[in-house]
């Protein structure tokens, strides 16, 4: 079975709908075979990434950059999943109440460093999410699920 690790900071309700609408996308009954982890960022290991056959990625945008959580998570498994997880496909979701451009240049400057390979279009909200950015949130979600399908 493959596994899809979710990475999330949620510290708040926008954040928390986004999260919800992701795991509900990637846990739709018609994907199978997929298992779907949930970790909080201050929480996921290097076993957590090194166990995933694909990741999502989900972050505030604060003062123009990630979270402090996704940024730790991304200190804490960079070097013990540099060389294993090339390759790896991803996606992610940013939440900020002005830009977001900043935060998305982080994802891409680590991913990047990484080798993990963008495998689905990015959600970027900035304000409350709407009906439609909690649709590409679970479309997101699904799609990532979907690749990893057996």
């Amino acid at each position: 079975m493959a596994t899809l690790l979710i990475v999330h900071h949620t510290p708040s309700p926008g954040m928390q709908a986004m999260f919800e609408s992701v795991v509900s996308g990637a846990t739709d009954p018609e994907i199978e075979g997929v298992d779907v982890v949930r970790r909080p960022a201050l929480s996921a290991t290097a076993a957590d990434v090194l166990g995933a056959d694909g990741i999502v990625l989900g972050t505030p945008a604060n003062l123009g950059y990630m979270s402090g959580a996704l940024k730790h998570f991304f200190d804490t498994v960079y070097y013990p999943c540099l060389d294993a997880t090339r390759g790896l496909p991803f996606g992610y979701y940013v939440h900020g109440n002005e830009g977001v451009e900043g935060a998305e240049k982080a994802i891409a400057t680590v991913t990047t460093g990484l080798g993990w390979q963008q495998a689905t279009a990015p959600v970027t909200v900035t304000g409350e999410p709407g009906k439609d950015d909690l649709a590409a949130c679970w479309e997101l979600g699904a799609t990532a699920a979907a690749t990893l399908m057996e």
